[in-house]
């Protein structure tokens, strides 16, 4: 699947993952607003075998195709995140 990943101007060091496609199609307008602008930052190949920083390529792949996107928070909010 190809991916790509996006910064918002208004949400330091978290990024939303998307299938290949433009943001405005795909993510809710709330989850747009919250991010700010939007910036583009790679695309990728993604495989069940790639190796990702912080997320499982399969957890990835999965989140991407049942929900249509995945936001990936700062490890701290990722940490309280499962926590709750």
């Amino acid at each position: 699947m190809h991916c790509s990943v996006f910064k918002g101007s208004r949400t330091p060091e978290t990024y939303l993952f998307l299938p290949a496609r433009e943001p405005s199609d795909a993510v809710p307008q709330l989850v747009l607003q919250r991010f700010g602008r939007l910036e583009h930052v790679m695309d990728l190949v993604l495989t069940p075998d790639r190796n990702l920083a912080r997320i499982e390529a399969p957890t990835l792949l999965r989140a991407l195709l049942i929900q249509g996107c995945y936001i990936q928070l700062p490890p701290q909010e990722e940490e309280r995140a499962a926590r709750a």
